[in-house]
């Protein structure tokens, strides 16, 4: 049987901690933590979370691969990567595939974009 998009989030979900809003509040100014936005172009320019670095989720794989040119070097496996995106599908799937391309600290935000500006916290436009 096929697989579902459903189901891609949900293997997702059980390889890749979650964190909520709060604890990446918490997190935000840490020099050893890097906020990675997910969203296409058009959401990113609706604002973001300070500081994220925008890596649209159809070029993560190459702004994640060091040996190619296009690498964001903001991108390192020494830091935690808070991986999110409008509501947490596309950025469980991203954060999954880092996890695979040896990048050991990565957590979802629970809730996305969408938990984040709910809540009142911090937003930036680019």
């Amino acid at each position: 049987m096929a697989k579902r998009a459903a189901d891609f989030v949900e293997e997702a979900r059980r390889e890749v901690p979650s964190i909520e809003v709060a604890e990446a509040a918490q997190m935000l100014h840490r020099d050893d933590v890097v906020f990675v936005d997910v969203r296409e172009t058009t959401e990113y320019q609706q604002g973001t979370i300070p500081g994220a670095v925008h890596v649209p989720r159809g070029l993560l794989e190459w702004y994640a691969d060091p040996s190619l040119p296009v690498h964001r070097s903001e991108l390192s496996p020494e830091k935690t990567l808070v991986v999110f995106c409008a509501a947490g599908g596309r950025s469980l799937l991203a954060a999954k595939t880092l996890r695979e391309m040896g990048y050991p600290k990565v957590v979802n935000l629970e809730g996305g974009f969408t938990a984040w500006r709910g809540a009142g916290k911090p937003v930036t436009h680019r």
